[in-house]
């Protein structure tokens, strides 16, 4: 038998003991990642419902598209049905595949109603929509997101190329919406609130993201994904200002002439 004797003194090793202890009770309180539930999260998606259902109501009940971008939604849901592959071969949950298949049904359906739904699709104004989102979003972001799977060193695996694309695109898919309300300038109050539930739900889920990276058991900070939700909650902030000052002195929306 041999005694393993220690070297190091016994004040420097009870601070080593509690300092473990200590950063092992930190990872323990984390919660697993299939338990990714938060307020933030909850209210960003509440916020996102929100914004659909406005829509669908604006479309049914006003039986016309003017002010609707066709390009946003178009991009919305290429966004949707490349980020949300893994409803074919990976469960976390009943809410969570429920909330992937109701963001995908309901903006086909948002498209299919502005493209051929009569009398919707007669009042759809192609000349104020006329963003080439092809070729200046979707294009751009495909570019992008190649080379960022590159240059992360992951094997560029379709899946997560097509992840990535979508929350590239999804920065500027309400782009095509936006300039179309610049056009019109006064906005109806249905579309108004559509576009602000829109903003506010991704300015929630920037802090579920950072919520879950500091609560949440292998869920880590990513920085493509914060860059691209500051970078759409910033296209709505103009949009923003003149929305919250129109509900202050109760007047129609209407958003600035530029020259």
């Amino acid at each position: 038998e041999f005694e393993i004797v220690s070297t190091i003194p016994r004040s420097k090793f009870d601070h080593l003991v509690k300092t473990t202890t200590r950063s092992r009770t930190r990872v323990e309180t984390k919660i697993p990642l299939t338990m990714s539930m938060n307020l933030f999260r909850f209210a960003g998606d509440m916020s996102h419902v929100f914004s659909i259902i406005v829509l669908l109501l604006r479309l049914r009940v006003a039986r016309n598209a003017q002010g609707i971008s066709l390009r946003t939604h178009e991009l919305y849901l290429l966004v949707f049905l490349t980020r949300y592959l893994d409803l074919f071969f990976k469960y976390y949950s009943l809410y969570n595949s429920c909330m992937k298949i109701l963001y995908i049904g309901t903006t086909g359906y948002i498209v299919y109603m502005i493209r051929f739904q009569p009398p919707i699709c007669s009042t759809y104004d192609r000349a104020q929509d006329t963003f080439l989102h092809w070729r200046f979003a979707v294009l751009p972001c495909l570019i992008i997101s190649f080379l960022t799977v590159v240059i992360s060193g992951h094997p560029p695996h379709p899946v997560h190329l097509f992840w990535t694309f979508s929350i590239y695109l999804e920065s500027i898919a309400i782009l095509p919406q936006l300039i179309v309300l610049q056009r019109y300038r006064e906005v109806e109050n249905l579309t108004g609130n559509y576009v602000f539930f829109m903003g506010a739900y991704r300015a929630l889920y920037i802090l579920n993201w950072i919520y879950r990276a500091y609560t949440e058991l292998g869920y880590q900070h990513h920085y493509v994904v914060y860059f691209c939700g500051v970078l759409q909650t910033l296209l709505y902030a103009d949009f923003f200002y003149y929305y919250v000052s129109s509900k202050k002195v109760g007047g129609k929306f209407s958003l600035p002439h530029t020259s």
